[in-house]
């Protein structure tokens, strides 16, 4: 379980679509057979990138983008119209006709399998905080059964994460740090701590 954390505009994103775009996947999202494409923004970052690969080999894999998910399902009815039922491998259900949160939890909980590598982006920004603690149980099952996950996140829940590793992304470079030492855990640890104070810091005084 490896985390990419940071503040906005320090790349997360950009390295998370790299990595995913060297390792075969679609950039906008999916499976590594998606093909579509509604904007050729992906950076060259890519094109600097080298994947040191070991012996074994994943049976499968999904890249979540929480900014182009509704593309990646949008993609998915097509397929379907084909004649192929693709969301059986979801829950049974068009992921149009469920909540964002609901679409991406029958991703994780269905078509998410053992020995498989998957890479997410910011997936709490469909997920309640109680889903995120979902989440969490749903990964350790996964990564119990030789899967591996790299995510970028903002969520101090989900980098919880037992002996996960995480690296913060700053305008210094990247380097390696642990749960309690993120500003994400910090601030969040404050601001429960000292509500009322906080708000009056930043000019919030009622």
């Amino acid at each position: 379980m490896t985390f990419f954390v940071g503040e906005n505009g320090m790349g997360k994103s950009t390295l998370i679509e790299a990595i995913a775009i060297v390792m075969n996947f679609n950039p906008e999202g999916g499976t590594a057979n998606f093909n579509f494409s509604t904007s050729d923004s992906h950076s060259e970052l890519c094109n600097h990138l080298i994947t040191i690969r070991g012996a074994k080999r994943n049976r499968d894999g999904f890249f979540l983008r929480a900014e182009s998910f509704y593309n990646t399902i949008s993609y998915m009815d097509t397929v379907n119209d084909t004649g192929r039922n693709i969301y059986d491998y979801y829950g049974g259900k068009r992921l149009h006709e469920v909540s964002h949160g609901e679409g991406f939890l029958n991703m994780l909980n269905h078509r998410c399998r053992g020995n498989s590598f998957f890479i997410f982006d910011e997936p709490e920004a469909a997920l309640s905080p109680f889903s995120q603690i979902k989440m969490l149980a749903r990964m350790h099952q996964l990564v119990k059964e030789d899967s591996q996950f790299i995510i970028s996140t903002h969520s101090p829940i989900l980098m919880a994460y037992p002996g996960a590793t995480i690296y913060q992304l700053t305008e210094n470079g990247i380097h390696q740090t642990c749960y309690d030492k993120t500003e994400h855990y910090m601030l969040m640890k404050y601001f429960l701590n000292n509500t009322d104070q906080y708000l009056k810091d930043i000019g919030i005084d009622m």
